[in-house]
């Protein structure tokens, strides 16, 4: 039995915390960690206490926005929201951490994890959006692509 890498280590994780997600269209997942320690994690869905979009149905394909665009116009958290989100919550320092998403972030993640002080970003599956990858670099934030 190979011993997985660190990244390979932590993406796992993601790829299990992506199962808890509650959106109709992508299941993503995330894990934040700071000396190879996990310190919050989170999945895309709707804030907590209201309803899931598994359970109506998701606004976005009633309205017929496709993927990549509006991200304005959807019930949903994005899982990298989520992951800051506890961190603000729970008082864990997150400045110079790395987050482990299944996906790529999209611009309006990227803008917040790069104000948030995350200096890596490790993914599985990309994202069509040029944007995030142009302020990422502008900001120094290493991005790390993971073969499927």
């Amino acid at each position: 039995m190979a011993r997985p890498s660190w990244d390979e280590y932590f993406m796992q994780i993601a790829d299990v915390v992506a199962t808890r997600s509650t959106c109709c269209r992508r299941q993503v997942g995330a894990a934040i960690v700071k000396g190879k320690r996990l310190l919050t994690t989170g999945y895309n869905g709707a804030p907590q206490g209201l309803a899931h979009c598994l359970e109506i149905g998701c606004m976005r394909e009633k309205l017929g926005i496709p993927s990549g665009e509006r991200h304005e116009l959807c019930r949903g958290l994005h899982a990298e929201q989520n992951a800051i989100i506890q961190g603000a919550l729970y008082g864990v320092e997150i400045e110079g951490a790395t987050l482990y998403c299944t996906h790529m972030p999209c611009s309006a993640c990227s803008k917040m994890l790069i104000n948030a002080g995350i200096r890596r970003v490790v993914y599985r599956h990309g994202y069509p959006d040029e944007l995030a990858r142009s302020l990422t670099g502008e900001a120094g934030v290493e991005m790390v692509c993971l073969e499927d």
